[in-house]
C-alpha cells in the first residue's frame, strides 16, 4: 500500500505551529509537514513590541528551535524551504526545484509589511519589524539612548512606542492620521494615548507623512511633507501589514483583502484551508492572537474528520501601551454607526453603535479598561457555528 501523502502546513508562525499542536491532541500518526520560508524556530510574535521592557534579548524569546518542534510534534520541519507554486488539482507543491504531494493543505503564510514609497539615499535603510530576525536586525543597531523614528501610528507603531520610550529612548512618532489607533478607536481615546505616551518623552508629528530618508552622518535626517526634519539614529516604518497572498492567487484561489474562507476556514479549492493572518473571513482579516487560537482548533478537528465550523466570539484586543493601557473590539469594516463616550481624560469607553443603538464594537482607555466585561458581554460574536 503507497504512504499516505502528509496533511501540509505552509508556514511555521503563531498560526501554523498553533494549528499542528491541535492537530496532535487528536491524532498523534497522522504524518505532517511544515514548510517554513526561515528558520523554523518558534516564538511569540506579540513579545518583540514589549521585549525591551521584559529586559529579553532576540535570543531569550526563542521558545524551540525548528528541530525541537519536529521531535514535539513528531512531523517534518522543513526550515529555510520556501514554497514556490501549488497544484491543488493534482496536489503537489514546489519548493527549492523539488515537489511534494499533500492530502490536506493550510496556508498560514501570515503578513508582509506595507513598504512605503519613500525618496532618499537611506530609504532602504528603514526597517521593518515583522519577524524575529527582523528584531534582531533592529536590536543590533539599537544603541543605549538611541534615537528612533517610528513611520505609523498603528497598534505595533504605538507599542514598539511605549517599549523604547519608557526604556530611555527618545522616539519620534509620524503618521497621517490626526490621532493613534485611527482605525481601531475614536478621536478621543486615541487623545487620551497620545497623552499616554507624549508623558513619557514621545514626540509626535500628527497629520504629516516621511517624504524621504537620508543619511546624515552616523545617523538618518527623515524629511517630513511639511519641509520639517526628523533626526534619528534608527527609522522603523509600521504602517501596516498586507496578508501574504501571492502563493494563493498564483494557484487561482479566491483572493480579496486576504485568503477568502468559509467557515470551516477552507478555501475556494475543496482540499486547501487558510488560517492566521493571510485568511479573510466574512469580509474581515483577523491577525491577532485570539482568532488563530479559535479558529486553529476548529480546523483541526476538520482536518482529522470531524468537520467543524470556526466558533469567533467577541475577541478584545489588548493594546500593549502601559503609558496608558487600552482595549479595543473593533466594529466591523464598513457598517454605519457612531461613536458614543463614556467618561473623560484618559480613563475613557467609548461604544460603537448602529444607526438602531445596537452595539458593534467598543474602546476603552485608562481605568475603563476594567469594564472589558460590561462592554464584551454587549456586542454580538463575530460568528456562531451553525448562525
Amino acid at each position: 500500500m503507497a504512504a499516505r501523502a502528509p496533511l501540509t502546513i505552509v508556514g511555521t508562525g503563531h498560526a501554523g505551529y498553533t494549528l499542528a499542536r491541535e492537530i496532535r491532541k487528536l491524532d498523534a500518526d497522522r504524518p505532517l509537514t511544515l514548510f517554513s520560508a526561515d528558520d523554523g524556530r518558534s516564538y511569540y510574535k506579540p513579545n518583540l513590541s514589549k521585549a525591551l521592557a521584559m529586559g529579553k534579548p532576540p535570543a531569550e524569546l526563542v521558545q524551540a528551535e525548528a528541530a525541537a518542534m519536529a521531535e514535539t510534534l513528531a512531523a517534518t520541519v522543513l526550515a529555510g524551504h520556501r514554497v514556490d507554486s501549488i497544484d491543488p488539482v493534482a496536489g503537489t507543491l514546489r519548493h527549492d526545484g523539488s515537489e511534494h504531494a499533500w492530502e490536506q493543505l493550510v496556508l498560514a503564510t501570515g503578513a508582509e509589511p506595507v513598504r512605503l514609497p519613500l525618496d532618499g539615499d537611506a530609504a532602504a535603510d528603514v526597517l521593518s519589524i515583522n519577524s524575529l530576525a527582523d528584531y534582531q536586525r533592529f536590536r543590533e543597531r539599537l544603541h543605549d539612548g538611541a534615537r528612533v523614528l517610528l513611520i505609523g501610528a498603528g497598534l505595533i507603531g504605538c507599542e514598539f512606542a511605549n517599549d523604547l520610550a519608557g526604556q530611555g529612548h527618545p522616539v519620534s512618532l509620524v503618521d497621517l492620521a490626526d490621532w493613534p489607533l485611527p482605525a481601531l478607536v475614536p478621536e478621543a481615546v486615541g487623545r487620551a494615548l497620545q497623552q499616554g505616551l507624549g508623558n513619557l518623552g514621545v514626540d509626535w508629528h500628527l497629520g504629516r507623512s516621511v517624504r524621504s530618508v537620508n543619511r546624515d552622518g552616523a545617523g538618518f535626517a527623515a524629511t517630513l511633507d511639511d519641509g520639517r526634519t526628523v533626526s534619528a539614529e534608527l527609522v522603523v516604518s509600521a504602517v501596516g501589514l498586507r496578508p501574504n497572498t501571492a502563493l494563493a492567487e498564483a494557484a487561482g484561489l479566491a483572493c480579496r483583502n486576504g485568503i477568502v474562507v468559509d467557515a470551516r476556514l477552507r478555501s475556494s479549492a475543496e482540499r486547501i484551508h487558510a488560517l492566521g493572518d493571510c485568511a479573510e473571513f466574512h469580509g474581515r482579516v483577523l491577525p491577532f492572537i485570539l482568532p488563530i487560537a479559535h479558529g486553529a482548533r476548529a480546523l483541526a478537528r476538520t482536518l482529522t474528520g470531524e468537520p467543524t465550523e470556526a466558533a469567533f466570539p467577541v475577541m478584545p484586543v489588548m493594546v500593549k501601551t502601559p503609558a496608558c493601557p487600552v482595549i479595543v473590539c473593533p466594529p466591523p469594516p464598513g457598517v454605519d454607526g457612531t461613536w458614543v463616550l463614556d467618561g473623560d481624560g484618559p480613563d475613557l469607553a467609548a461604544e460603537f453603535r448602529d444607526p438602531g443603538g445596537s452595539p458593534l464594537g467598543f474602546a476603552l482607555c485608562g481605568a475603563a479598561t476594567r469594564r472589558r466585561g460590561e462592554f464584551a458581554g454587549r456586542v454580538p460574536p463575530l460568528h456562531t457555528p451553525g448562525a
